[in-house]
């Protein structure tokens, strides 16, 4: 009998930096969601580094000391990564790997590594590409600098910057390239939606390993990729969902993260017509993860970046199954009582109440409140059918159970 073999994880070391926009807390915040990220992509997280600096170096970010620090931890674990949690300029990542001598990745290329394992489709794969390449062409300066620099010599007569705006027009002859394959791939996509028909449309949004998928799994009774890793869906699905008598589309988008590279919002915005063109959004929300307030106000800037911020949204807080509040021991009188410490109805009272209706608790995984929510849907994709239909008489139930 075959043994199975064991996952090898990379070793990989990550490293964040304290300041005025970045104190201890957000700091941690972020490089767990870091270490998140590099267990997706395949690593395991060996150490942190964390250094506290007003100004980043302009060589290697981090000081000379901690540098020092990171390279002795380095040698001696046989770690094959360092990641920042911050981007990297081109200069300071060529002086930290000749110090280092591995793989350095900032999360910005973390992200497009990710991306680049989960695109399926053809469209996934060409919008990654173009992210990778519009991420890469600044970087090209470094490689043939040391050629660049010496203009004379025996057989030294200006061959750098031959190399390198070679190496530069190549890529900018991709990029040309790959962004009029997608405008082709979009007028297909285009033409796709427009024989969809008049069907309301409703889109799954929200940050990255919220739940979307699984809660569109239950939906729609499909079978939608979902997984405990961030960016588990990237290609965008779209199912037919009949709740009641009435039928509608619902589309599953890619998530949001924090500090998402400017140039993944640019080529996935496409991706994200499916948003632009709904009728409906719902906003999903991990209640149990200690910042989903942040998380909610990530997904908005994104959405008002892609001028879908005023659309009629329902927010659905999921995973309610497994949200734990802390708790202040009555002796303590030091603690100030934050929302971390509210249980779910004191959440309800607090900005959550200016929702009102337009908010629904549940628990995807586990199918808790998913009657409350689907009628909750009802409702409001058939009052949108009801404004575009006037002259479409069918009966609506007013109770789901009756058919």
């Amino acid at each position: 009998m075959l043994e199975k073999k064991s996952i090898e994880y990379e070793k990989a070391v990550l490293i964040g930096v304290l300041n005025k926009e970045q104190d201890e807390e957000k700091v941690t915040e972020y490089l767990d969601e870091l270490e998140f990220l590099t267990y997706t992509a395949g690593g395991e997280v060996s150490k942190r580094f964390v250094q506290r600096m007003d100004t980043p170096n302009p060589k290697t970010l981090i000081g000379s000391g901690k540098m020092e620090e990171v390279e002795a931890y380095v040698k001696e674990n046989d770690i094959g990564s360092v990641i920042f949690d911050d981007e990297l300029t081109p200069g300071q990542q060529r002086n930290i790997e000749k110090q280092l001598r591995c793989k350095i990745l900032d999360r910005t290329s973390l992200i497009l590594d990710i991306f680049a394992q989960r695109a399926q489709t053809s469209y996934a794969r060409t919008q990654v590409e173009l992210a990778q390449y519009e991420y890469l062409l600044p970087r090209l300066t470094g490689l043939w600098t040391h050629l660049e620099r010496q203009k004379g010599g025996i057989g030294m007569r200006g061959p750098g910057e031959t190399e390198i705006e070679t190496d530069r027009r190549i890529v900018r002859d991709r990029i040309s390239l790959l962004k009029k394959k997608l405008k082709k791939i979009d007028r297909q996509m285009e033409t796709q939606r427009g024989n969809r028909g008049s069907l309301v449309r409703v889109a799954l949004v929200g940050y990255t390993n919220v739940g979307k998928s699984t809660l569109m799994n239950v939906i729609s009774k499909s079978d939608v990729f979902a997984e405990n890793k961030l960016f588990a869906t990237l290609d965008t699905t779209v199912r037919k969902v009949v709740i009641g008598n009435l039928p509608f589309l619902l589309s599953d988008t890619v998530g949001f993260i924090r500090k998402l590279p400017t140039q993944l919002v640019e080529s996935f915005k496409s991706t994200l017509d499916e948003v632009r063109e709904a009728d409906l959004l719902l906003h999903v929300v991990d209640i149990s993860h200690p910042n989903f307030e942040e998380h909610i106000a990530s997904v908005n800037q994104i959405l008002g970046e892609i001028k879908s911020a005023d659309k009629e949204t329902i927010m659905v807080f999921n995973k309610i199954d497994q949200y734990v509040h802390e708790t202040i021991d009555e002796d303590d009188l030091m603690t100030e009582k934050t929302s971390k410490h509210f249980t779910i109805a004191e959440l309800k009272k607090t900005w959550m109440q200016r929702v009102g209706k337009n908010a629904i608790f549940i628990s995807a995984l586990n199918k808790e409140n998913l009657d409350e929510f689907r009628t909750r849907v009802y409702e409001e994709v058939r009052d949108i059918h009801v404004t575009r239909f006037p002259y479409n008489n069918f009966l609506y139930p007013e109770h789901l159970d009756e058919y």
